[in-house]
């Protein structure tokens, strides 16, 4: 045995700590500024960068990336070190990725609001923001792998597993779903279209819950509950199984998004039969770590830091129970577009991420400090606001979604729906809206209170500097002898083990993603179906920009009462000019795949000034700016030839040489009818684009039937 002195670097840990709590404040602040938006329109305030549209995204991103992901860094850092019995590769390097991150946040906070958005969920960031995630990703990645490069304890325990996994698997998801044409600085084009964006997209968005939200926090919860606790982990060898179980089979789920949609039934099954299979390993990591408390059930009576964490791994077994029966497309077909699907969000995001950074925060502040918890008692208090905050916002939106769910399906004796106009179907709604905010705004109390505790936590502090350890390093590396000795040997081999992680998660990809791109006949073609116009493609652009996505789907699923309510079912062929794909995941409003024609431009035109005049009871806020504001169309000839030159869109030579022209004439024709009716002119500003392209929905598919009547 070799004894050797260490120092780890606990000023990068205390950073990130301190970040999560800001920004925790900062996101949920936001979010309850949301619910309030719901339950009470007018708080939109006229005020565009926060209505409902574009201050969701700006909600999202702050709560996952800012809030949980400065708190999944603050853990891995603390834990990393001393599990490798090593500081950290390079002090440079963690500065780099401290800040780079906290850039990052405030770029999204920046632009999110100000609608400059690629409207994919959790990845609503522009390319130039893209880009500085991937750079500051790397640096991350250099600097775990170069601490394992300099590790002094050979063997790698569990923890180290899920970050390692975590890490090559969110740089895969992010880069491929990220692939984009930029027009400008704050505009770009996906490269993949229609379905292939969908299946794309969900693929990163269902993967960045399980390699951004579960991984590495398994990975924290294997290091911080037994330290709580002051209990080994229950069983070693369940915790092989639920790694490689778990890091092989959730990435094949993602199509569980797109169920009864557009996309082809054989992704859609294969992401229902994974979907049912994660439900062993991903209890199995609730079972391993609830049973690594035998023993230490007294303490949990007394100890806060424990309830945390007991709670956060009971709404991750919940989560992952709920997740797999959703994915069954009899109760997706009920679930799917409604609250009940943010209570799933919600519930695994603030029930189990959440709990579980408390828990992991104050446990590891006082020990930062140098010193004890100001208050156990206001800790305890704190664990029971949150508690009850999130089973009043999640069993109320439990309660609204299949409230939604059941009033979209009624049909009465004679075969009619019974909720014919959308608008019938909101007051119901209103009282559960008002229990989410109230639960929101006790979930976010908590929070306050913890800000206090650890404030006068900070207050009481010690002499705080880095942690240094005598430790005693082995000469060689002991000796396997358990029944899984192979698995133990992979450990003391950081490479090799990367390298199966690798292809672990890339088979899924590789073998959902592949066949959608390269085989023509899973995403037919429709003849009827055109590119848009110029002015309809500056009018999707205000409607991305605008976050209408966040409120309105574009898919008519299969079932009888969608087809009469909004008409005929999607075909994956609509949506081959579509960049991004706009299916949404969220109806606070009707589906406007078919809205092309059913309204005339007036309807429009007064529908999007004042909501609420056209439809009584309506939760949308007025977007009155955008007949203020000027329609710039400079760099509409260069986003046309984009999408001709690059992704093989049938535009004429003609339409290439004059875009301008014939975007500022069709804006004319729309403009001259609204004024003959009594109205301004706005040939020049955001809604007549808007207008223009709200009406060319659904009406290729119209067409395409007319002909074949006609034929």
């Amino acid at each position: 045995m070799t004894q050797v002195t260490v120092r780890y670097d606990d000023a990068i840990v205390r950073r990130f700590a301190l970040a999560t709590l800001v920004w925790g404040v900062v996101g949920m602040l936001a979010g309850l500024w949301l619910a309030l938006e719901l339950a009470s329109p007018s708080l939109n305030l006229g005020i565009p960068q926060i209505q409902f549209g574009r201050l969701r995204p700006l909600h999202t991103n702050a709560v996952i990336f800012a809030f949980v992901g400065n708190g999944m860094f603050a853990g891995i850092y603390y834990s990393t070190q001393r599990l490798l019995k090593a500081r950290m590769f390079s002090d440079m390097l963690s500065k780099a990725h401290f800040w780079g991150w906290q850039l990052i946040i405030v770029s999204a906070a920046l632009t999110l609001p100000m609608g400059v958005t690629s409207a994919k969920e959790y990845a609503e960031l522009e390319w130039p923001i893209d880009i500085a995630i991937a750079l500051v990703w790397v640096v991350f990645a250099i600097n775990l792998f170069g601490t394992l490069a300099k590790r002094r304890e050979k063997h790698l325990y569990v923890a180290v597993w899920f970050y390692i996994a975590s890490v090559v698997t969110v740089a895969m998801l992010h880069i491929f779903n990220s692939l984009a044409i930029p027009v400008s600085i704050f505009k770009s084009y996906s490269v993949y279209a229609g379905a292939q964006d969908a299946l794309v997209q969900w693929w990163y968005g269902h993967n960045a819950v399980a390699f951004f939200l579960t991984t590495p926090f398994l990975g924290l919860m294997y290091y911080f509950m037994p330290k709580a606790a002051k209990r080994p982990v229950y069983s070693y060898r369940l915790s092989i199984i639920h790694f490689w179980a778990l890091v092989f089979l959730y990435i094949w789920a993602g199509p569980h998004h797109l169920l009864n949609s557009a996309m082809p039934d054989w992704a859609q099954s294969m992401g229902t039969v994974f979907s049912i299979m994660l439900l062993a390993p991903s209890w199995g990591g609730m079972i391993n770590g609830l049973l690594t408390l035998r023993g230490a059930w007294d303490k949990l009576r007394t100890d806060p830091i424990l309830k945390f964490f007991v709670v956060a791994l009971t709404f991750y077994g919940m989560s992952t129970f709920e997740g797999p029966m959703m994915s069954l497309k009899s109760v997706n077909a009920l679930s799917h577009f409604t609250n009940w699907t943010i209570a799933h969000a919600h519930a695994g995001g603030l029930g189990w991420n959440g709990f579980f950074i408390f828990g992991m925060l104050y446990w590891l502040m006082p020990r930062l400090w140098r010193t004890q918890l100001h208050s156990q008692a206001l800790a305890t208090a704190h664990f029971w606001l949150g508690l009850l905050g999130i089973a009043a916002y999640v069993l109320s939106m439990w309660a609204a979604g299949i409230s939604e769910g059941l009033m979209w399906k009624e049909f009465d004796a004679d075969g009619r729906l019974v909720y014919s106009a959308w608008a019938e179907m909101v007051p119901p709604l209103a009282a559960m809206y008002w229990v989410r905010v109230l639960g929101g705004a006790m979930f976010i109390s908590g929070l306050l209170v913890m800000v206090w505790n650890l404030y006068k936590t900070w207050q009481s502090r010690g002499t705080v500097a880095d942690e240094t350890v005598e430790i005693e390093v082995a000469d060689k590396p002991a000796e396997a002898t358990s029944s899984v000795d192979w698995h133990h040997r992979l450990e003391g081999r950081p490479l090799a083990f990367t390298l199966g992680v690798t292809v672990a998660v890339a088979a899924g990809g590789l073998f959902e993603i592949i066949p959608s791109m390269a085989i023509k006949s899973n995403i037919p073609t429709i003849a009827a179906v055109r590119p848009y116009t110029p002015l309809e493609l500056a009018g999707r652009d205000v409607y991305v920009s605008e976050g209408c996505v966040n409120c309105h789907s574009q898919m008519v699923r299969p079932f009888r009462e969608e087809t009469l309510r909004y008409g005929e079912y999607s075909k994956a062929g609509e949506y081959v000019f579509d960049r991004p794909f706009l299916w949404g995941s969220r109806r606070l409003g009707p589906d406007l795949q078919r809205v092309g024609g059913k309204y005339p431009d007036l309807w429009h035109y007064n529908h999007m000034l004042d909501p609420q005049s056209m439809s009584p009871g309506s939760l949308m806020p007025s977007y009155r700016h955008l007949f203020d504001e000027e329609l710039v169309l400079d760099d509409i000839e260069k986003k046309v030839a984009i999408f001709h030159d690059t992704f093989d869109a049938p535009y004429t030579a003609y339409e290439l040489d004059h875009t301008e022209i014939l975007a500022r004439a069709q804006a004319g024709q729309i403009a001259d009818g609204l004024v003959q009716q009594g109205l301004p002119d706005v040939r020049t500003k955001k809604i007549v684009a808007l207008i223009a392209y709200l009406q060319r929905l659904g009406t290729d598919i119209r067409a395409a039937a007319a002909t074949e009547t006609a034929g």
